[in-house]
C-alpha cells in the first residue's frame, strides 16, 4: 500500500494579518454562522457532554518538585481546546492556550495562542497558525453578533470596561454594528493604559465626537446604550466590577466578555438574560459545581446559579441562536435591557481560522512543512 506524503501550512502572525485576520465585519459574519451551527447542534467540543470549553492544566501554589510550575497569580494555566464546527466550515481543530499574567514583565502578551486545523476524517494536520490576533478578533466579534440582534437602532453612547486587547476588539465590533456611536467611555485600572486606549480610539475612530476615561463603574454604565465588560478578572466575585440595575439606561445592552457582577434578583428584574450557547453553560455547571460563578467568572454561570437558587427558571435564559432563528423574541420594546453573556468557544477559533487558512492558500502565504514522506510506523 502506498502511503501519501503529508504537508501542512504554517502561518505566522504576519501571514495571518495578510490573510485578513483583522477583518472585523467578515469575522462578525463568520461568528453569526457559528452561532447558527451551535443552535442547530452542528458542532462538537470536548468532554462527554460535547460542550466542554477545554481541558485545563492548573498549577499548585507550592510543590516539593523544584521544576514544577507554580500558580504565580491570576490566569496561570495551559488549556487544550478541541472542536469540530460544521456548516460552511466543516473542519476540526484545536486551540492551544498558554497564559500567565507575569508574561507582561517579560514583554510578552498574557496569553500565547496557536490553532491547529486538522482533516476531520484522518486527523492529518492542515495548518498551524499564530492565534493571538485570531482569538482576540473572534472574542470581539461574538458580542457584535449579539449586539446586531439586541441593540436599539439609535445607540449613541458606548462604554468599555477594560482598555486591553478585548476592549479594543469588542469596541471595533460595536462600532461596526453601531456606526452612529458619538461617545465612547472607558474604565480601567491604570492611567497609562487608559490614556493609551483613548489615544488609540481617537486615531482609529476620528468621527466619534467624545472619547474619554471615567473613574467608576457607575459613570461607565449610566447613560450608555452599549456596554462591553472586557476586563481581566480572577475567581473572586467580590473583585469584579459591580453594576446596579438603577444605573442601566432603559434599552441598553451589556455584553459581558469577561467578569462583572450584579445582584441576582436585581438582574432578574432588570434585564433579559441571553447567552451565546446554552449548552456551554450547562457544561460549566457540571464542571464547576454550584456555585459556578467565581470558579468560572463569566456572568452566564451566575445565570445557571440563579436557576439553581430558584431566582429564575431555565427558560428565562435566552439562547442567541433562538433569537437569530426567530424561535424566541429578541427586543420587544425600546426600554428592554439585555445582558449578553459571551463564553468563548474553540468552535469560534476553528471557524475564523478556517477562513484565514483558505485566504492564505489563495494568496500563497505561509510556509509549507512536511510531516513525513511516508509514515515509518504505518
Amino acid at each position: 500500500m502506498a502511503y501519501p506524503t503529508i504537508d501542512f501550512l504554517f502561518l505566522s502572525e504576519e501571514d495571518m494579518i495578510k490573510a485578513g485576520v483583522k477583518n472585523m465585519p467578515e469575522c462578525i459574519e463568520a461568528m453569526e454562522e457559528v452561532v447558527k451551527c451551535l443552535n442547530s447542534g452542528d458542532y462538537v467540543m470536548g468532554g462527554e457532554n460535547h460542550n466542554s470549553h477545554g481541558s485545563q492544566v492548573s498549577f499548585p501554589k507550592t510543590s516539593p518538585f523544584p521544576n514544577m510550575p507554580l500558580d504565580e497569580g491570576d490566569d496561570r494555566r495551559f488549556m487544550a481546546m478541541p472542536a469540530y464546527i460544521g456548516g460552511p466550515f466543516d473542519l476540526m481543530g484545536m486551540k492551544w492556550y498558554g497564559s500567565n499574567m507575569t508574561n507582561k514583565e517579560k514583554g510578552l502578551p498574557r496569553s500565547i495562542l496557536t490553532v491547529m486545523l486538522n482533516d476531520k476524517t484522518t486527523g492529518a494536520p492542515l495548518c498551524l497558525m499564530s492565534a493571538n490576533i485570531l482569538s482576540a478578533m473572534r472574542t470581539g466579534a461574538i458580542p457584535g453578533v449579539g449586539i446586531k440582534y439586541l441593540v436599539k437602532k439609535d445607540a449613541k453612547v458606548c462604554g468599555v470596561c477594560g482598555p486591553g486587547v478585548m476592549g479594543k476588539t469588542s469596541l471595533e465590533a460595536i462600532l461596526t454594528i453601531c456606526p452612529d456611536i458619538e461617545e465612547i467611555k472607558v474604565k480601567g485600572r491604570s492611567e497609562r493604559s487608559l490614556s493609551a486606549f483613548v489615544e488609540y480610539a481617537k486615531a482609529k475612530y476620528p468621527d466619534v465626537k467624545k472619547i474619554y476615561a471615567v473613574d467608576t463603574v457607575e459613570e461607565l454604565v449610566r447613560g450608555s446604550d452599549v456596554i462591553s465588560f472586557a476586563n481581566t478578572g480572577g475567581t473572586d466575585p467580590s473583585t469584579y466590577p459591580f453594576v446596579k440595575g438603577e444605573w442601566i439606561k432603559p434599552g441598553a445592552v451589556i455584553a459581558a466578555l469577561s467578569c462583572f457582577d450584579m445582584d441576582s434578583r436585581d438582574m432578574a428584574e432588570t434585564a433579559t438574560l441571553v447567552v451565546d450557547n446554552m449548552q456551554l453553560y450547562d457544561a460549566w455547571a457540571e464542571e464547576f459545581p454550584y456555585p459556578s460563578f467565581g470558579a468560572n467568572n463569566i456572568i452566564g454561570s451566575k445565570f445557571t446559579d440563579m436557576v439553581h437558587d430558584g431566582v429564575i427558571t431555565r427558560d428565562q435564559i435566552y439562547d442567541l441562536g433562538d433569537i437569530i432563528y426567530g424561535k424566541r423574541p429578541g427586543r420587544v420594546s425600546d426600554d428592554q435591557i439585555f445582558i449578553f453573556s459571551v463564553g468563548g468557544m474553540p468552535v469560534e477559533d476553528v471557524a475564523w481560522g478556517s477562513i484565514c487558512y483558505n485566504k492564505a492558500k489563495e494568496l500563497g502565504l505561509g510556509t509549507s512543512l512536511r510531516l513525513w514522506d511516508k509514515p515509518d510506523m504505518a
